[in-house]
């Protein structure tokens, strides 16, 4: 036991250095030409409390799932599979990719304080790199796609509308292939996996592949930001 923590402190360390050396915050440096526009069609602040809710995937939802509950006015974000049916909505059976389901984060927030727009402006700029096709960084399948899954007319017309722009001030060096498609059913994750990032700051993964994106959240992002407790 004491040599595997050895070797684990180890590697965690060198995660810490090589998360420091690249220049990585969710839509990759080499992906973006220009920063990432605010949605020129969206919904305003609604003039009170109350909760609506977006899903979207992006790569493992370790980190997606951590960049959301980060962002102020988000009430919670839960680690989850959209695209497929009950019966394989299970971590092992999606991981072979031949489910239908992304791994997906379910982000209920209120859209008094913040709204479905800046949660995709969060989205595309620091979450994922939506030029990816069925790849985000070292995970790679259809279960890691970027897509949004719409709740409502209001949710589609914004989430094309927005790809539509970024896409037409070419934001990015490659073209947006975040698929956008109606929810039908968003299942849970097993509890391991909820809150992973924050259960497990030391694992390699997570310094390397998650880190950055809740780092780039906060400097990006600092009127949205808030420090996860």
């Amino acid at each position: 036991m004491r040599k595997s923590l050895s070797i684990i402190g180890v590697l965690a360390a060198l995660a810490i250095v090589l998360a420091m050396a690249l220049p990585w915050s969710g839509a990759t440096v080499s992906a973006l030409k220009t920063p990432v526009p605010a949605a020129g069609f969206d919904n305003p602040l609604a003039s009170r409390s109350g909760t609506e809710t977006m899903v979207v995937a992006g790569g493992c939802f370790w980190g997606v799932q951590a960049v959301f509950e980060s962002v102020r006015g988000v009430v919670s974000a839960t680690s989850g599979y959209a695209g497929g049916t009950k019966d394989t909505a299970e971590y092992e059976i999606v991981s072979t990719g031949r489910t239908g389901h992304a791994e997906s984060v379910k982000v209920v927030y209120d859209p008094s304080r913040v709204s479905y727009g800046q949660l995709l402006k969060v989205f595309f700029s620091v979450a994922h790199d939506p030029t990816q096709l069925n790849q985000q960084g070292p995970d790679v399948g259809r279960q890691y796609r970027s897509a949004i899954f719409y709740a409502d007319d209001a949710q589609r017309h914004i989430a094309r509308a927005y790809i539509e722009q970024l896409d037409a001030a070419k934001v990015f060096r490659r073209k947006i292939v975040t698929e956008v498609t109606q929810l039908q059913k968003f299942y849970d994750a097993e509890a391991y996996h909820q809150g992973y990032f924050f259960n497990h700051p030391l694992e390699p993964y997570i310094i390397i592949n998650d880190r950055p994106k809740v780092a780039a959240l906060r400097q990006q992002f600092p009127e949205l930001y808030v420090e996860h407790k």
